[in-house]
């Protein structure tokens, strides 16, 4: 059968991530634009299943009972464009900066009865300004608690207590066939419901930047239904017949940019370690069981005379790391995570991201074809044991500059792709908020010269007179540059 280039796509994207460098907004638009990935998918016709109505399911406790816990995300942005000129005459910079504002919108659900949302990372990402609205219209302002990128989970939280909230399922036991609902606000229709079944799990669509040297270790394991998503859906809520969180809607598979019959969710156990850890540690912490590892096809298992296409083969094992030390070997095929079957890459990847670094794990491999089990103690991405702890960063204040300002860790430079930069964390009136420059952005120089900490731009400040230029990257990737008077 021909193949046919089939088109994924994040739904409803509410902050500016690196992709709105590359696309163009419309201002005022309430529906973001959708992120592209290609894949080679095969397209065939499926029969008919049946209806809901035919096999007796009841859809309207659960429906209910979601549409309360999710809430309506509405994202502002703001883009800041430089049209100045140099004066070479008397070294100064001219023009003024010209603004746009972007909207979007997307889905959260409640998660606590004190006010903690969980909605996607890319729903956010980059927002000035989050607004909650939830389905009484009650509307907050959400503040940012954290985010993981890796697997595009964002936490924000509102101000208000008594809640109605989702609790969390059990991923682990949804089951290919079983009914579930889609919960969300697509093309702004908030409170939408959508039935659908469960139509794969473990699904690895390659969104997510894997990038090991910038510490970029993607997780996607998706539940994909057929349960109708579009955008707006992003960041809502997939629960079973009985109401409960199982997944968070997050992207769709289409030529269009519209539903057509795929749509993934993250899987609910991922979901809320990342939220735990974020909460306990603010930054997620990772578990690496340190093995080079690669699925099984017919190719594969008939070259390396294997009788099992079931399971994760090791190919490489990391010096020093978890795997070496607990006695695995290269051929060992894995095939559980404590009593988990694990069947491929992305499901081996969902079971460990349950994990922290320190805890100790039972893995089930079959070696010389007989079934081996290996106590295995993960460790963090520096092959230690520990917990990752969050960076705390020095601050500092410029009152000339009207901005207060603080250093930034190795691994955020290295996400950016710059090698020294100082991140304004505060900014109040004066001369960075009059050019037009955005709190979060970061200083890479001042008139040429690098800035790699705070305290250098007091000094390189007390030194200028005149026009100044400032030169950097906001965190969605933009770099710009801002001329003024001092």
């Amino acid at each position: 059968m021909k193949k046919i280039i089939s088109t994924l796509f994040i739904a409803a994207i509410g902050g500016a991530s690196a992709m709105l460098v590359q696309k163009q907004f419309s201002s005022g638009n309430e529906h973001s634009q959708l992120l592209e990935y290609k894949v080679n998918t095969p397209v065939s016709f499926a029969g008919n299943y049946g209806s809901a109505a035919a096999t007796g399911v009841d859809f309207t406790t659960a429906a209910e009972h979601s549409v309360n816990s999710v809430v309506h995300i509405k994202t502002t942005i703001t883009q800041t464009q430089n049209n100045l000129a140099y004066d070479p005459f008397h070294h100064y910079f001219y023009g003024q900066p010209q603004q746009r504002v972007q909207e979007a919108s997307g889905s959260g659900v409640i998660i606590s009865k004190d006010g903690y949302i969980v909605t996607n990372n890319h729903v956010i990402n980059g927002a000035d300004k989050i607004e909650v609205v939830l389905n009484d219209k009650r509307t907050y302002i959400g503040e940012l608690i954290g985010a993981d990128p890796q697997t595009d989970v964002a936490l924000i939280k509102i101000k208000e207590t008594d809640l109605p909230f989702l609790a969390y399922g059990n991923s682990d036991n949804v089951k290919v066939g079983e009914w579930a609902l889609a919960v969300g606000n697509p093309f702004n229709l908030t409170s939408t419901v959508t039935a659908g079944i469960i139509s794969a799990k473990g699904r690895n669509i390659n969104i997510f930047e894997n990038n090991p040297q910038q510490g970029l270790f993607p997780i996607e394991s998706f539940i994909q239904t057929d349960a109708a998503v579009n955008p707006g859906n992003s960041g809502g809520a997939l629960v079973n017949t009985d109401g409960a969180l199982i997944g968070i809607n997050t992207a769709i598979a289409s030529q269009t940019g519209s539903y057509a019959g795929y749509s993934f969710a993250i899987p609910v156990n991922i979901v809320k370690k990342i939220i735990a850890d974020l909460i306990e540690f603010g930054t997620v912490q990772r578990a690496f069981i340190g093995v080079s590892i690669r699925d099984i096809d017919a190719k594969f298992a008939s070259e390396n005379k294997l009788k099992n296409m079931n399971g994760v083969f090791v190919n490489g094992l990391t010096d020093g790391g978890a795997g070496e030390d607990a006695g695995m070997k290269i051929g060992d095929i894995i095939t559980k995570v404590e009593t988990v079957t694990v069947k491929n890459v992305p499901e081996l990847q969902e079971q460990l991201s349950k994990y922290r670094p320190g805890d100790k794990v039972n893995v089930s491999v079959i070696r010389d074809e007989k079934e081996v089990n290996v106590l295995v103690i993960l460790k963090n991405k520096d092959g230690e044991l520990g917990i990752i702890k969050k960076e705390k960063h020095s601050e500092v204040s410029v009152g000339s500059l009207g901005a207060s300002f603080e250093n930034l860790s190795k691994d955020e430079m290295k996400k950016l792709g710059i090698n020294n930069g100082v991140r304004i964390k505060k900014l109040e009136n004066g001369k960075l908020a009059s050019a037009g420059i955005k709190q979060g952005f970061v200083i890479t120089s001042i008139d040429k010269k690098k800035v790699n900490s705070t305290e250098e731009i007091d000094a390189i400040l007390k030194e200028k007179t005149g026009g100044i230029l400032i030169e950097g990257v906001y965190p969605n990737g933009v770099k710009a540059f801002y001329g003024f008077g001092l």
